[in-house]
């Protein structure tokens, strides 16, 4: 099995993206989230990427991405405790709220589009 550990030694919160799937997981100051993968192979199987949005920054938000290369792309995520840590975990609510908003918004746009034929 390889796993990764992801340390947040920042002051705000820090969201581990797990890639290819988009999911987002959110640590508080000092918490650490390992990923897990059954892979067994010689190849490296996770590649990290850091990256910046200033909106995000500016509101104490970093962020970055665990891609996993090699295995399972639906690898597990354990908080220090050992407890599966799920997509979302710890999102708060005023993002949430934020993304629910422009996924509905995208959404209502697409069905008025008027369709070609």
């Amino acid at each position: 099995m390889a796993s990764i550990d992801v340390y947040n030694n920042s002051e705000g919160w820090l969201v581990l993206w797990l890639e290819p799937l988009g999911e987002d997981r959110w640590l508080r100051p000092r918490e650490r989230f390992t990923v897990h993968t059954a892979y067994e192979g010689s190849k490296t199987p996770f590649e990290i990427e850091f990256w910046v949005s200033e909106r995000d920054r500016a509101a104490g938000i970093e962020n970055v991405n665990c891609w996993v290369n090699e295995g399972n792309a639906y690898a597990e995520v354990r908080d220090q405790s050992g407890a599966l840590v799920e997509c979302g975990h710890q999102r708060p609510a005023d993002v949430d709220a934020r993304w629910t908003a422009q996924l509905e918004e995208l959404e209502k746009r697409q069905r008025d589009e008027p369709h070609g034929g």
